[in-house]
């Protein structure tokens, strides 16, 4: 059963009456393998107390689930290019991504260094 059918029969037991372990007990009788924990249960228990009756999840904000972009890609390999030193820090800020995030895109098997001529030899 998908999540948002479960919010829809925890609104109904809220509306029937029932407290949280009457309807953790109902929901654990009638879908043991698939039902919410208590503290989701009680969650939602609070949000239909302020009056929020919208079993939806909204949309929420900070940061996206995908950062990881063809886009942000192109735009590392080109800083890393252009700049040899490569402060990752800088890169992240420019990016409004953490260094950490930064640090996955740039790894020696995703960047390309074709671009340079010159031979070391030692």
């Amino acid at each position: 059963m998908d999540k948002k059918e479960f919010h829809v029969l925890i609104k109904y037991c809220f509306l029937k009456g029932k407290n949280t372990v009457e309807a953790k007990t109902w929901l654990d009788a009638e879908f043991p393998e698939a039902a919410p924990g208590k503290s989701t249960i009680t969650d939602w228990y609070v949000k239909f107390r302020r009056g929020e009756m919208i079993t939806q999840v909204g949309e929420r904000s900070g940061r996206p689930k995908e950062v990881v972009t063809d886009k942000n890609i192109k735009k590392i390999h080109k800083m890393v290019l252009n700049d040899p030193k490569f402060i990752l820090k800088e890169k992240a800020d420019t990016l409004k991504i953490s260094t950490e995030r930064c640090t996955s895109y740039y790894s020696p098997a995703t960047i390309s260094y074709s671009h340079v001529t010159k031979e070391c030899s030692l």
